[in-house]
């Protein structure tokens, strides 16, 4: 067993663990959080893309332990104060998901695209979700909904953006 230390979303937790475990069934089975999807265990569909430090990640790509010390944030710990977060309200207002299988994944990573640029374009979202499959929606309205909160967020105070 080896012994893990993680900050997720905000409350710090310790647990031992084989040091086999995928953090994507650390997240799902041991603390609970079944926000992160586990779509393909191949690390091609993206559904399971949290962050960890600010950066998306595919958690089936990732053993717990290798996450020691970190902050990670997953789709559970986006909206605060049962506020949504922008793009979790784009996906919302733009009708961004049919099955919603894909949309956690998703979600994450165009929160990190739009921390990194936040202002996109179409091209730019398509590029940055490339990682991520979509089997349902064609994505055309997922694109929309990045654009509508990439917008809500340049006219959003600063600690409302997030």
């Amino acid at each position: 067993m080896s012994h893990v230390s993680v900050t997720v979303n905000g409350k710090t937790y310790q647990n031992d663990v084989e040091p086999r475990l995928l953090l994507v069934h650390y997240l799902r089975d041991v603390l609970g959080l079944t926000g992160t999807h586990i779509g393909c265990d191949t690390s091609q569909c993206g559904a399971c893309t949290v962050l960890i430090n600010g950066e998306s990640v595919k958690s089936c790509t990732v053993f717990a332990v290798q996450a020691n010390g970190t902050n990670i944030t997953t789709i559970e710990g986006l909206a605060k104060d049962g506020e949504l977060h922008p793009v979790q309200e784009g996906f919302w207002e733009e009708h961004g998901l049919q099955c919603g299988f894909c949309t956690p994944g998703m979600i994450m990573s165009a929160v990190q695209l739009l921390q990194r640029n936040p202002n996109p374009s179409e091209a730019e979202i398509r590029h940055a979700l490339e990682g991520n499959l979509c089997r349902c929606t064609g994505y055309h309205n997922i694109v929309k909904a990045v654009q509508y909160a990439a917008k809500k967020m340049q006219t959003a105070s600063p600690a409302a953006a997030r």
